[in-house]
């Protein structure tokens, strides 16, 4: 069992890469959110600057990812919101039973965010075909459901290392980090 989990660190650059990633993009997406919403306050009391129609559902678009993209990066460091009330009571053991137990139902809460979101975002999809946003009719509002099938990926992705840190744990008590 030993050389199973060595082998996994081998691949932990990877997850370590994917974590950046989504780092990056939430980075991105805020900034452009503070800039937009900038524009917008300005535009509404300085005469000479014009409010973009389109600011408030681009700014929304841009919170629904932040919101769902952070999620992920919290399962990868165990930042997510968690009842923590009891872990000093139970066994070393038990604790990491549970621990396991909740990962495995996230990771299938990931797969039906994965599943469902890419069905609804699909091009045959109703989404697709017909939903627009009203200030921008030529830009589908696809792109507003699209965080869910990547936040389901990446809830995938970091889950599945949560839980063979979690078995790496229970088998050679070696602390997760």
């Amino acid at each position: 069992m030993p050389a199973f989990f060595h082998t996994l660190e081998k691949i932990k650059p990877l997850y370590d890469w994917a974590y950046k990633i989504m780092l990056f993009i939430c980075k991105l997406l805020l900034i452009a959110d503070i800039i937009i919403t900038s524009w917008s306050v300005a535009g509404r009391y300085i005469p000479f600057i014009t409010d973009p129609h389109w600011s408030e559902e681009i700014i929304l678009t841009f919170m629904v990812y932040m919101a769902v993209l952070s999620a992920t990066l919290a399962i990868r460091k165990r930042t997510h919101i968690r009842m923590t009330a009891f872990d000093n009571y139970l066994p070393k053991k038990a604790l990491i039973v549970l621990d396991l137990v909740a990962d495995v139902a996230v990771l299938a809460l990931g797969v039906v965010l994965l599943v469902q979101g890419a069905t609804v975002v699909s091009p045959t999809g109703n989404i697709a075909k017909f939903a627009k946003y009203s200030s921008l009719p030529k830009l589908s509002q696809i792109w507003m459901y699209m965080p869910v099938p990547i936040a389901g990926l990446g809830m995938i992705i970091f889950e599945l290392e949560q839980i063979f840190l979690h078995i790496e744990e229970f088998y050679t008590g070696k602390e997760a980090q």
